[in-house]
């Protein structure tokens, strides 16, 4: 599928059915940290960005601290520029490591689900 720059999803402005964002916003939030170290509200305007819509901080912030909890991030503490400081979250080597294993799951999952919904898929198993 051809994704032009006037296609709305890579505008923030579709609202993805909300299961499908709990269920891919672990990774999503791994892959977003990827590039480096990033505080809620950046990693919440970088995902809508990229078509995910706008994300609750109340969604994403217990998401972050369950992945620190696990080891797969790390936090630090930032003075902000004239402002109050502000919470880094950072990949760490097992965060890295979940995100290569989720991401090559999802993709095995994608392509599944792309397969089995086919629409030539369908209509070679109609009967007739």
């Amino acid at each position: 599928m051809d994704v032009s720059s006037s296609d709305p999803r890579t505008r923030g402005s579709v609202d993805w059915p909300s299961d499908w964002l709990r269920a891919t916003l672990g990774l999503l939030a791994l892959r977003a940290l990827a590039a480096g170290p990033s505080y809620g509200y950046a990693i919440i305007s970088d995902l809508e960005r990229h078509g995910f819509g706008a994300i609750k901080g109340g969604t994403l912030y217990p998401l972050l601290s369950r992945y620190e909890s696990a080891g797969l991030v790390t936090t630090e503490w930032r003075a902000g520029d004239g402002g109050p400081g502000r919470k880094y979250f950072a990949l760490t080597d097992q965060g890295r490591t979940e995100l290569t294993r989720l991401g090559a799951d999802w993709r095995r999952f994608a392509d599944t689900s792309t397969g089995y919904l086919d629409p030539e898929r369908l209509t070679k198993e109609t009967p007739a």
